[in-house]
């Protein structure tokens, strides 16, 4: 239906939605580059197109403030869930310029932190006894998001922020709350709330006591004089719990399953591992761990893919349609380690690029590497029909990845 009719079509997806999405995409996009849609009960502008979604990252006229009285009146309008904690939201992912370039330039120089940079060495250490601690049960057959891939990053997360060691499996507890799609809005509040009060007592701690960590760097950084506030700090260290664990978690989770589907890819990375990283980005392209960016609305009428969209609509652009769009990729379906021309947006585009993206790549090919090298006979248990992937759509992702190990002929390595 064309843009000047007034009327659009609005599409209903089932759940059989999430077991493929590609599929569908694969019919949208021949039907046009954005769509009207309603996912979990949202109505917005559904973009699946590489070139579209880039203007959409690119535009001023759409904002990222969803916790603004105007963005929470938009949400409220297209059926969208209230945000459950505006505090812990104060972060540079729901803000536009200048917040968002003042926090991004704050935080970029704690990234930029020896602490970061030197987590080579103990991410290698952490994923050793992860895989250790796998070989090491009794059970033949392991789940490897919850064994391996789930408990890494939130490791190196904690890591990272000084967390103690006792504390660790709470965060998870209250990641996998505030980001699971099927919690209820008092549960996911009462995870947030929680984090709110813990880390307001560990800023407080490591005010007074400086250590050589992440969330010591965010303290004490500034730009002239100024400096994060406490709201501010809490919602970047809540954006680089739930954000930076959940992305690397599925990503190596995802790389894990087409690597057990591809022995023989497997193979050719055990034998030459500088290949993994360009593996990774191919996984990142067409299996990518974000299926949709996180939440925009338009504050002027505007034109989209040749669509006219009013003020006030939420846009909705798919990471996961736009890097397999084949007016961009060829053969986008096929993953291919070799490709040369892969400049995928797996971590968004423009001043919304992930500031996380070099330690995701860091954690991922890491935990790749260690485990191709000490577990050469690893295998997917079960058929690969029966996996069952996450109902997001903000994570792309597998419920669970079981996997069978044979002890015998495990590496030391």
């Amino acid at each position: 239906m064309t843009a000047s009719s007034g009327t659009h079509e609005i599409l209903e997806l089932t759940d059989d939605f999430y077991q493929d999405p590609h599929a569908t995409y694969r019919a949208l996009r021949a039907r046009g580059p954005l769509h009207r849609i309603r996912l979990d009960g949202v109505l917005g502008w559904l973009i699946v197109d590489h070139d579209v979604a880039k203007q959409a990252f690119m535009e001023p006229t759409i904002s990222k403030r969803i916790g603004s009285p105007e963005g929470q009146a938009v949400l409220a309008k297209n059926g969208a869930a209230e945000m459950f904690n505006a505090a812990i939201n104060d972060n540079m992912l729901f803000a536009d310029p200048p917040q968002h370039t003042r926090l991004r330039r704050l935080v970029a120089k704690a990234f930029a932190s020896r602490a970061v940079r030197d987590l080579g060495a103990r991410i290698t250490d952490l994923a050793d006894t992860l895989l250790a601690d796998m070989v090491d049960g009794t059970a033949d057959t392991v789940d490897l998001i919850d064994s391996y891939a789930f408990p890494l990053p939130i490791a190196v997360i904690c890591e990272l922020l000084g967390v103690p060691d006792e504390d660790k499996d709470e965060f998870r507890s209250w990641t996998a709350t505030v980001v699971d799609d099927s919690g209820t809005i008092e549960e996911r509040t009462t995870a947030g709330i929680a984090f709110f009060t813990y880390m307001t007592k560990l800023i407080a701690e490591r005010t007074d006591d400086p250590r050589g960590d992440l969330l010591s760097e965010l303290i004490i950084a500034k730009d002239d004089g100024d400096r994060l506030d406490q709201q501010e700090l809490i919602g970047m260290l809540f954006l680089l719990l739930a954000a930076g664990h959940e992305t690397t978690v599925n990503l190596i989770g995802n790389a894990v399953l087409e690597l057990l589907r591809d022995p023989a890819t497997a193979d050719r990375l055990r034998a030459d591992p500088d290949g993994i990283p360009a593996f990774l980005e191919e996984i990142l392209r067409s299996q990518g761990p974000v299926h949709l960016a996180t939440a925009r609305y338009t504050t002027e009428p505007i034109v989209l893919g040749g669509h006219d969209i009013d003020a006030g609509e939420f846009i909705m652009i798919s990471l996961a349609a736009a890097n397999r769009d084949p007016e961009r990729f060829a053969d986008p379906d096929r993953l291919d380690p070799d490709r040369t021309d892969n400049r995928h947006i797996a971590f968004g585009h423009g001043m919304h690029y992930c500031l996380g993206a070099p330690l995701a790549r860091m954690e991922a090919t890491i935990a790749i590497t260690r485990l191709l090298a000490s577990m050469p006979r690893i295998a997917l248990a079960g058929d690969v029909e029966a996996l069952k992937w996450r109902k997001s759509l903000l994570i792309r992702g597998l419920v669970s990845l079981p996997v069978r190990l044979d002890s015998s002929v495990v590496s030391t390595v």
